[in-house]
């Protein structure tokens, strides 16, 4: 049986299972070249149905997320989302700052009315029309409520057999927050949180004030708040904003009211002030929160999913509370999981499937050595020779260790934000001097934002604060990095000595070749990880734009599906 999952707003993109197994998911904008694509997910529909070589026809149950009232509004009306899509990354000049605040009027009006009826038949509609263009005709339509997709996320992957499950976002459906239980096979729901005490939408406002992109730029004010002056909560300017009663969240004020009463606290306040009060009230009302809901459920074993979650900062709070057990943070935690959450629900309703033992976070294309080579074959002032992984594996870590940087590609591309081996750029650890060159030619990431660590699973609890809590494979835990490994993670951790680690087992052999290959040299399996992309851009999915990325960026060595390829002329 063959299940797509569909997800056409923020972060679109496909996924496909066939019986309890996950063949394929990727994000739209891979394709597409626009990062945090919206439309709906032509391109990664096709190639979900092209990896497993089947036609539409043979597709039985086609699975799509959220009928509230403004996504049905951009399913009737495509210009509407793309016109904020333009807005919202600053594609087009600054609206005057009355229409600027309108906007955002508007916006916080239509996204409050959620669910209301009529919607979920217009949506569904809409969605028919979509796949009959693509040519599916025969197939059943379901739709999946947003969190219980985002729920499904992370109780079905996260190979625990009885967990609390929570989901936290800006909103979806009507609501931000749920809580439920993964128990002997059932997935159940117990609480939600509605929207209008969205803890993610005052963390969007704060972005939005600092001058960064909503929806996007996040994990900045995450960075910048550590270049704060620290101080207490009782000094704290948005302390009010939001309490915690048992498991439920209560916002004080009104969308609108907290948009106009942050404005104007930014405006007298340095940006990096209001930042950590952002982020220390998150931190406080995320553990908080967490804390009660075990207490009430009696579960220490944690999974996560929901935009919220990819604040690795707030998850090592979280973290770090006794109640919490074990911990689990599902890879693609925002909405761009939204494909495969629904896919997971409707084959856990139709078929039982709640366990994918296997889950890993390589879901995506791959392309053979002879496409690669054929891409390279008449490109000047490059040097191409093959080299097997074990070989590959081997000279980058000589590279690695002889202080250089360079691009990383094999095997399947990753689903979710973060590069885990397949679509990377890799340099040493502890040279800050590379990262710096590293930066300015390739990432121009802004000069708050670390970068992160690769690292053996074996060498974890050398290096950092480990609690074998949980394996951080898929970078959205953050860790204490331990005093005396200073000199070896320069360049991969932040200011206040923490880390975002992956942590490399069996899941990736010839990416933790490489690692074992650098511990030879260095007595430690640890490089920087940073993913395959020019800043702003999405992550490269093909050889062609990894070849363009190269060349924009003058970089002189990468390792592409079983070639070494030197630009002789490069940094």
């Amino acid at each position: 049986m063959y299940i797509l999952g569909v997800w056409d707003g923020h972060e679109s993109g496909a996924a496909l299972l066939r019986d309890n197994r996950i063949i394929y998911a990727a994000s739209e904008e891979r394709f597409t070249r626009r990062k945090t694509e919206l439309q709906f997910p032509v391109n990664s529909i096709k190639a979900a149905l092209n990896y497993a070589k089947i036609k539409p026809d043979e597709v039985d149950s086609v699975t799509f997320t959220t009928t509230e009232f403004i996504k049905t509004l951009d399913r009737v009306f495509p210009f509407i989302k793309e016109n904020y899509y333009q807005f919202r990354r600053r594609k087009i000049l600054k609206p005057r700052p009355w229409d600027v605040r309108h906007s955002h009027w508007i916006k916080y009006l239509m996204t409050s009315i959620g669910v209301v009826p009529g919607t979920a038949t217009i949506s569904k509609a809409q969605v028919a029309r979509e796949l009959r263009r693509l040519g599916f005709s025969k197939y059943k339509l379901n739709v999946v409520e947003h969190h219980v997709a985002h729920a499904a996320t992370a109780a079905f992957t996260s190979g625990y057999k009885r967990s609390l499950v929570i989901t936290l976002d800006g909103l979806g459906d009507g609501i931000c927050a749920s809580i439920g239980t993964l128990e002997n096979g059932r997935l159940e729901r117990h609480k939600t949180i509605k929207a209008s005490d969205s803890i993610g939408i005052f963390y969007e406002q704060i972005t939005n004030i600092l001058g960064m992109r909503e929806l996007e730029d996040e994990g900045k004010i995450m960075a910048m708040a550590d270049y704060s002056y620290p101080f207490d909560f009782k000094d704290n300017k948005f302390k009010d904003f939001f309490t915690v009663e048992g498991t439920s969240i209560k916002a004080k004020y009104s969308w609108f009211k907290q948009f106009d009463m942050i404005d104007r606290i930014a405006w007298q306040t340095p940006r990096e002030q209001v930042a950590y009060m952002a982020q220390q009230l998150l931190e406080k009302v995320l553990t908080e929160f967490v804390q009660n809901a075990i207490d009430e459920y009696g579960i220490g074993d944690v999974v996560f999913a929901g935009g919220i979650f990819s604040n690795v900062k707030a998850n090592m709070r979280i973290r770090k509370l006794d109640g919490v057990k074990h911990w689990y943070v599902f890879p693609h935690m925002g909405d761009g999981g939204m494909a495969l959450g629904g896919a997971l629900y409707t084959n856990y309703l139709e078929n039982g499937v709640s366990d994918y033992k296997d889950f890993n976070a390589y879901l995506g294309d791959e392309y053979s050595e002879e496409e690669t080579k054929a891409l390279l074959k008449d490109e000047k002032g490059l040097e191409v020779q093959e080299e097997s992984l074990k070989e590959s594996s081997k000279h980058a870590a000589e590279l690695i260790n002889d202080n250089n940087y360079l691009f990383w590609f094999q095997g399947r591309m990753e689903y979710g934000p973060r590069a885990l081996g397949n679509r990377s750029i890799l340099a040493p650890s502890g040279n800050e001097e590379v990262k710096d060159r590293l930066n300015l030619y390739v990432k121009k990431r802004e000069w708050f934002q670390p970068f992160a660590p690769s690292l053996l699973e074996e060498d974890c609890d050398r290096i950092f604060v480990y609690d074998k809590k949980g394996v951080p494979k898929y970078m959205t835990m953050a860790y204490e990095s331990k005093k005396e490994m200073k000199a070896l993670l320069g360049a991969v951790v932040h200011v206040d000595g923490t880390g975002r680690p992956q942590a490399v087992g069996d899941e990736n052999p010839a990416y933790r070749d490489l690692l074992k290959h650098i511990k030879k040299e260095t007595g430690y399996g640890i490089m920087l990880n940073t993913s395959f992309n020019i800043h702003g851009e999405p992550i490269v999915m093909s050889p062609n734009d990894a070849l363009r990325t190269m060349k924009l960026t003058n970089t002189r060595y990468m390792f592409i599906n079983g070639l070494f390829v030197e630009n002789k002329s490069g940094i």
